[in-house]
């Protein structure tokens, strides 16, 4: 009788104990295979930026880290359905949790965005002279939430990515030529000829001012008390703030040994005496 219970119930149980040995087994192959597929597909991309020069390679880890956990969620859901659990609540659930998720950080996302943007298309790179979010400085570091600039006088200013995709952008460091806008205004009374040779010769003997393309001098404004001249002279990328600090003073000098006038506001004032 016993041999007849125990041969009744080895019959009952082995086909669940062989079936749930399978699922196991598939499950282990399914999550070995998954993660394997999932770190080559994460290192595929990854490795894109080593390949292209141009290409931010900061943009690049992120898509593969995005990249393998998507796969790694796939390979998890599908170890799941291996052993019968409804799949499909849990989809539905992740979904609500991401929507919930993505309205609770807005702000952060939109940086991400913002700074998948800046990292594709590269407006500006690590070591640029930037205009951005009313804020100048050299960009230290790129990221995909927040550009850190560094300014002259040695402050960490940290933007939010959004903030500078949403606005102009003016990159000092595009071109490896500059020019330099300057504007210096000499009386009325003075030869515009005699003030302009001055300009040039300053401009001339300068070390980082470029000989190609030549200087810009001319009178650019007949003003209420003086003649404005816009001098553009041009230089290298690294000599750009030398030059702009420089000049004006050495102008300076320079005008007044030629004894040009540069003039300052007046102000006329007559003085009538009444009759008593």
């Amino acid at each position: 009788m016993e041999d007849i219970i125990d041969s009744d119930a080895v019959n009952e149980y082995l086909p669940v104990v062989i079936d749930m040995a399978v699922n196991v087994l598939l499950a282990a192959l399914i999550l070995v295979v998954g993660v394997f597929i999932a770190n080559r597909l994460g290192n595929m991309v990854s490795n894109i930026a080593k390949k292209h020069e141009k290409v931010d390679d900061t943009l690049f880890k992120f898509l593969g880290s995005l990249v393998k956990y998507v796969v790694l969620a796939f390979v998890f859901i599908a170890i799941l359905n291996r052993f019968g659990v409804q799949t499909t609540s849990i989809v539905a659930l992740l979904g609500a949790a991401g929507l919930a998720v993505g309205l609770a950080l807005q702000g952060t996302l939109s940086n991400l965005a913002a700074g998948v943007m800046l990292l594709l298309f590269r407006p500006y790179k690590v070591g640029d002279f930037i205009d951005a979010a009313s804020r100048f400085g050299n960009v230290a570091e790129i990221d995909l939430f927040t550009t850190i600039l560094t300014t002259f006088d040695n402050q960490q200013i940290i933007i939010p990515n959004s903030q500078i995709w949403g606005s102009q952008i003016i990159n000092h460091s595009h071109h490896p030529v500059r020019g330099v806008d300057m504007r210096f205004g000499v009386a009325y009374g003075e030869s515009t000829d005699e003030a302009r040779k001055v300009i040039d010769k300053v401009l001339a003997d300068h070390p980082h001012i470029l000989k190609d393309p030549a200087p810009f001098v001319e009178v650019e404004t007949l003003n209420d008390s003086s003649v404005d001249f816009l001098v553009r002279p041009f230089c290298e990328g690294a000599h750009y703030f030398d030059v702009l600090y420089s000049v004006p003073e050495l102008i300076k000098k320079a005008l007044d040994e030629a004894n040009i006038e540069i003039p300052f506001p007046h102000t006329k004032v007559i003085l009538s005496k009444s009759d008593d």
